[in-house]
C-alpha cells in the first residue's frame, strides 16, 4: 500500500512539473525596453518609490515569471490584481520571459 501512494505522488508530481509553461531565455535588453509601462509603479530599474508595490529588482527571475503568467490567466489575486492583470493580458511568453530577466539583473 505504501509503495502506491509514493507512487501516486511521484506521478501527481510529474504531472505538476510537466503542465509548467515553458519559458524562453529572457533578454536583459529587451525587457528593459519592454518595461516603460511597469516603471510607474515598480521604478525605472523595479525599485518602487511607493510602498505599496513591491520592488522587482533581484529577485528570481523565474518566480517573476511566474507571477506574471498567473497574473495574466487570471489566477492570481489580492493587492493589485487587477491592475496587473490589465497589464500582462498583452504580453507574450517571450516579453515575461525578457521582462523577468531584466528586473532580475538589477541590483536590489
Amino acid at each position: 500500500m505504501h509503495y502506491w501512494k509514493n507512487c501516486a505522488a511521484g506521478f501527481t508530481l510529474l504531472c505538476g512539473v510537466i503542465s509548467l509553461p515553458v519559458m524562453a531565455e529572457g533578454n536583459v535588453t529587451d525587457g528593459q525596453a519592454k518595461s516603460a509601462s511597469c516603471a510607474a509603479c515598480h521604478g525605472a530599474t523595479g525599485k518602487a518609490n511607493n510602498t505599496l508595490y513591491p520592488n522587482l529588482a533581484g529577485q528570481n527571475a523565474a518566480y517573476l515569471a511566474l507571477a506574471l503568467q498567473d497574473y495574466k490567466k487570471g489566477t492570481r489575486s489580492g493587492g493589485q490584481a487587477g491592475i496587473m492583470q490589465a497589464f500582462t493580458s498583452a504580453l507574450s511568453d517571450q516579453d515575461i520571459s525578457d521582462l523577468s530577466a531584466y528586473y532580475a539583473s538589477q541590483k536590489p
